[in-house]
């Protein structure tokens, strides 16, 4: 009985393998795990050693956060030439969802903080959930798909422990956020170095 090399196996309709990808797909790619993973640093960053930070505050930066991702998503699916038809459809479907996520958050803002902190919770594990799924639906056979199976698996984490703890604090919910932006930001830079860096050698490699 012979073993099959995971990285060998019959590609998903979803796989986001650099083996696959152009060079411009790649690069764009990168480029979007780079601003995603840089964006959700700084604002965990923030967010954990600004004291005066308040659900309003904590409402403008995710709103921010899952506007920016979903217009990355967006332009990935959109303007992309590289990647698998099945892979822009998920980029554009979840990229529309994030940027929804993003405006109600941001338009939402100055609600009561009672109703603003369900809005918060709902978002925020929502579209973590869907960033994780993302993540997990591309990781497919790349040689990256470690870093990419590790940020969907937080992501969707976090995500459900947002949604599913009841009563929580502003001061304790911000603070959870900001740890996981931060854990999140990390990954996402991570990936944006590890991803496609062989294909990308191997393509260099390549007699012009």
């Amino acid at each position: 009985m012979t073993s099959v090399d995971p990285l060998d196996a019959e590609p998903s309709y979803f796989d986001l393998d650099a083996r696959d990808l152009t060079r411009s797909a790649i690069n764009g790619i990168r480029a979007a795990f780079a601003v995603s993973g840089i964006v959700a640093l700084i604002f965990g960053i923030v967010l954990l050693f600004w004291p005066d930070r308040t659900l309003s505050v904590l409402a403008i930066f995710l709103g921010i956060y899952f506007l920016i991702a979903g217009i990355v998503r967006l332009a990935l699916g959109i303007f992309s030439r590289g990647i698998s038809g099945g892979h822009r459809t998920l980029d554009i479907l979840f990229g529309l969802l994030l940027v929804v996520a993003g405006i109600i958050a941001i338009k939402n803002s100055q609600t009561a903080a009672a109703a603003l902190l369900i809005l918060i919770v709902a978002i925020i594990g929502i579209g973590w959930i869907i960033e994780g799924v993302i993540a997990l639906a591309e990781s497919g056979r790349a040689a990256s798909r470690g870093w990419a199976i590790t940020f969907g698996i937080v992501s969707i984490i976090a995500g459900i422990i947002v949604l599913v703890i009841p009563g929580w604090s502003a001061f304790w919910l911000v603070l959870i956020v900001a740890i996981a932006l931060i854990v999140l930001g990390i990954i996402g830079i991570v990936r944006a170095f590890t991803f496609g860096r062989q294909a990308l050698k191997d393509l260099s490699a390549q007699p012009k």
